[in-house]
């Protein structure tokens, strides 16, 4: 078995490679090529849960694994990341632990890539405004995604807390010079007139409501994964062309979609697509430049499994990581 560190991982997953293989992750997911369990979630005392992410891809070379992630809110404030665990994988030949790595980070950069797997498809090519909602570490990975995909030239954060606003703001400004930066506490006036917006909280009632949200804007829903939580209202959901990462997943656990069902806003035909089809040709994309499109990412864990596995092979080629005998 392999082991990889964060360093490990931060030198092997690059933003750029990751939203690739995050890309042809979910086509092989839409077109049946992977065994996704829902994800089960286990209170540990307090707010601290542990999230539990089994799954298995077919391509493009098999294997299986799980990731177990300890889910720890208060943790940013001690300077730890919110996101703590181990992601092991192993290959589907004869069934053997391969590799072990730091699932933290992992899970930021995969969760990021796929809303720049979505931006790329659904967002007009010329979206120069991004809001991004939030101030963690979800919200920096989001920024180096939403660059990476569209020519960003202006951007507005907007956080609970104005000096967290302020810090990340400062921080952005260091890593791209070139963008236009402005940052406060008004979610409202940070997404009027944004062509894309990201929302990366933790906060378990809506912080962007529909009406706030103009014509052209493309939506990363992100921060929110379990039916309890929901980051925008039912009538943003309604409004908008809705598109998913795995539908039995969404119908089970983004709470803002499982509420507009139960109350007959929509029907389960409002989501027009998975990622996957849409990148596959398979379900409809932006009709125009006046529509709003949504992501509902939830994460899953064919993204964890075909970043592990990029992770492990090109360890081993560049002699990254520690080898540990397991017989």
């Amino acid at each position: 078995m392999i082991v990889l560190s964060n360093d490990d991982i931060a030198a092997l997953l690059p933003m750029i490679d990751a939203i690739e293989i995050v890309g042809n992750a979910m086509v092989a997911v839409s077109a049946g090529k992977a065994n996704l369990p829902l994800r089960s979630i286990m209170q540990v005392g307090g707010p601290n849960a542990m999230g539990m992410m089994p799954g298995y891809l077919a391509e493009p070379a098999a294997c299986y694994g799980v990731k177990l992630v300890s889910l720890f809110p208060g943790n940013p404030e001690a300077g730890y990341s919110s996101h703590q665990g181990a992601m092991v994988l192993f290959e589907a030949k004869h069934g053997s632990a391969v590799a072990m790595m730091n699932a933290g980070l992992l899970t930021a950069i995969r969760t990021a890539a796929a809303s720049a797997v979505a931006t790329r498809a659904l967002a007009k090519k010329e979206a120069p405004v991004l809001a991004i909602i939030g101030t963690g570490e979800q919200a920096e990975h989001h920024l180096d995604a939403m660059m990476a995909v569209r020519p960003i030239r202006e951007l507005r954060v907007a956080g609970r807390r104005a000096e967290k606003a302020v810090a990340f703001a400062s921080h952005a400004a260091e890593r791209y010079p070139e963008l236009s930066i402005t940052a406060g506490t008004d979610a409202r006036a940070a997404v009027d007139g944004a062509d894309i917006v990201c929302t990366v909280t933790s906060s378990p009632e809506p912080v962007l409501l529909g009406e706030w949200v103009g014509p052209g804007t493309h939506l990363n829903v992100v921060g929110a994964s379990v039916p309890s939580k929901r980051e925008i209202d039912e009538d943003m959901v309604a409004k908008a062309a809705l598109y998913v990462d795995y539908r039995p997943s969404t119908f089970a656990q983004a709470g803002e979609v499982i509420g507009a069902l139960e109350t007959g806003r929509i029907g389960k035909g409002h989501v027009l697509g998975e990622i996957g089809e849409l990148i596959a040709g398979k379900a409809p994309g932006r009709t125009g430049d006046g529509q709003i499109t949504l992501y509902r990412s939830l994460g899953i864990a064919a993204q964890d499994l075909a970043c592990a596995a990029h992770c492990a092979e090109l360890a081993r080629a560049r002699g990254r990581g520690i080898e540990a005998k397991l017989d």
